[in-house]
């Protein structure tokens, strides 16, 4: 077992990569770390969020990273890089949860409603606004 420390804030979040070798951290201190659960070392910090981060998520394929912010933007990373990919900004509302689909070219969100919305990540558009729920999701 490890203890991984380096965030400033406290860690609201964490997702482990497909294989396991590495794991993603949101965190208050407005970061996503990247960890080398191997070594127990940071591999990356992606920094872009200006608020808490309060969730991650990684793709199937490892190749990206999906981290949710009170600063009510997406940011999807290159794993590989550490370079953002994508913003997506609500204006308006949180994320309360994300997915990536099994192909790593979608996102759904639950962004502060009762409806999940599905991004198309290479356009930063919006596919499909699903709604049903009663309650939030």
């Amino acid at each position: 077992m490890q203890t991984l420390e380096g965030h400033s804030g406290w860690v609201q979040a964490a997702a482990f990569s497909p294989n396991g070798g590495q794991l993603a951290s949101a965190s208050g201190d407005t970061t996503v770390r990247v960890w080398d659960v191997a070594l127990g070392a940071t591999a990356q910090t992606l920094r872009g969020h200006s608020r808490s981060v309060c969730f991650v998520a990684s793709s199937m394929n490892g190749k990206q990273l999906a981290s949710a912010s009170e600063d009510t933007t997406v940011r999807i990373w290159n794993t590989d890089t550490g370079a953002p990919v994508q913003t997506l900004n609500s204006r308006s509302d949180w994320v309360y949860a994300m997915a990536f689909s099994p192909d790593g070219k979608q996102l759904a969100l639950t962004w502060g409603s009762t409806t999940v919305r599905v991004l198309k990540i290479a356009m930063g558009a919006i596919l499909q606004t699903l709604e049903s729920h009663l309650g939030l999701i």
